[in-house]
């Protein structure tokens, strides 16, 4: 009967493949098994935790059930799942800390669309990020600490700049991390990071600036901004930590050499799915618009922080971070003067020039006991002319315009004299 059935359809139709195709449900794109009140109460619960699992909102689903059987009988686990999915009520990822910022940056995810994007050069954009290693490390100190890893990573290429393991997040490992991929690949013309507790030191963003990179730093509470960095750490977790859990006794000076063989000899040479090569083809292949870096120098200076600091005059001395530096004679004239520093590197202070930021001398801490020598250095006669006493009794200019003025209104004293003075004689 049903192929007879099928015989007569397709022969009396127009378009037999459209007649013999399989008809849509009658009941298609409604929910069934799920009374309107079990969908609001799925709905309500989601609102309130987006970030648990489909099988204990059913869990919970079905305690609610328990408690007020008017909602309806309990559905399958599978309908519960296909109605979340259909409906977009995915799992995500909930900030632990209900802060401000954190809700904003929900509410943006979901009012904001999400799309893949890519640098069209190398060196147009770098991605800069601390990582908590999940291997501990033994110090010298005995002691088990957990390290952290540097990471620079070529927006275009996923080439890594650099990367290191240290054992803090502060401004001076960053800066010590970052100078090395500027000399080891050239600048870059944007760098992206988040806002960890080292990219707020101001020597950081006032070297960027000196060296003429913009930094691009990402929303806050918004990794998936610097997914290429995140993907970068699941690769490192997967494959290389992975093999490390075998080594007893691993210390930063054996971690460090085996994490650069392996980035040189098999991330650099593994196909990367995204690009459909290897990240060390494409950066050989691809345009480069990176600069060549400066030298150690000129990286050592732009990564400071410039203040401006009033000059004692007793000793022509200034203070920073708690202790004195002299300030050379022939400056001693300036009441304010321009420091550059850095704060974890107060061997190489310098008095600059506010404007151009050319360095003009060296400023060295303050040495007590080589100035009780008694030794001291000639000053230099100043060009200004030395003042000369005054000499003579007449009025000066100004008061003998005041006596005229007052002697003109012809008023009479404004005082009574207290002795009269004493007749002349005839």
């Amino acid at each position: 009967m049903g192929c007879t059935r099928w015989y007569y359809l397709a022969r009396d139709a127009h378009d037999p493949v459209a007649a013999l195709r399989r008809r849509r449900r009658r009941d298609a794109g409604e929910q069934r098994g799920l009374t309107p009140r079990l969908i609001e109460a799925v709905r309500a619960q989601y609102r309130e935790h987006p970030g648990w699992t489909v099988q204990l909102h059913y869990d919970n689903l079905a305690a609610l059930v328990g408690e007020d059987e008017s909602l309806g009988p309990l559905p399958s686990y599978a309908t519960v799942r296909r109605f979340m999915k259909r409906a977009g009520l995915h799992r995500r990822r909930v900030n632990p800390r209900r802060t401000a910022g954190a809700k904003q940056a929900a509410q943006r995810l979901e009012a904001c669309e999400v799309r893949s994007s890519e640098a069209a050069h190398v060196h147009a954009l770098w991605h800069l990020d601390f990582h908590h290693g999940s291997r501990k490390v033994l110090t010298r100190a005995g002691a088990w600490a957990t390290p952290l890893m540097l990471a620079l990573i070529d927006d275009h290429s996923r080439l890594i700049c650099h990367l290191q393991w240290y054992l803090d997040e502060t401004a001076e490992t960053l800066v010590h991390g970052l100078t090395q991929a500027l000399q080891k690949r050239g600048l870059p013309r944007a760098l992206m990071s988040d806002n960890g507790s080292a990219m707020p030191a101001e020597e950081f963003p006032a070297g960027l600036h000196a060296l003429g990179i913009l930094h691009e730093p990402t929303l806050p509470y918004s990794p998936y901004q610097n997914a290429k960095q995140e993907s970068f750490w699941g690769t490192l977790e997967g494959r290389l930590m992975a093999m490390l859990e075998g080594v007893d006794e691993l210390t930063l000076q054996r971690l460090n050499p085996i994490t650069q063989a392996w980035v040189e000899q098999d991330y650099y040479r593994s196909v990367h799915t995204e690009i459909a090569t290897t990240p060390l083809k494409r950066y050989l292949d691809a345009p480069n618009v990176g600069p060549p870096c400066r030298d150690s120098a000129t990286l050592r200076r732009a990564f400071r922080l410039r203040v401006q600091r009033r000059q004692r005059r007793s000793d022509a001395t200034l203070s920073l971070e708690g202790k004195r530096f002299e300030v050379p004679a022939r400056f001693a004239h300036l009441e304010q003067v321009h420091v550059a520093y850095a704060r974890w590197n107060l061997s190489a202070v310098e008095l600059v020039d506010p404007h151009p930021g050319t360095p003009l001398c060296p400023l060295y801490p303050l040495d007590k006991a080589a100035n009780a020598s008694g030794e001291r250095r000639r000053l230099t006669p100043r060009s200004a002319p030395e003042p000369t006493p005054v000499t003579g009794t007449g009025l000066p200019p100004l008061l003998r315009k005041l006596l005229g003025e007052y002697a003109a209104t012809g008023l009479p004293p404004a005082y009574l004299p207290k002795h009269d003075d004493p007749q002349p004689s005839a």
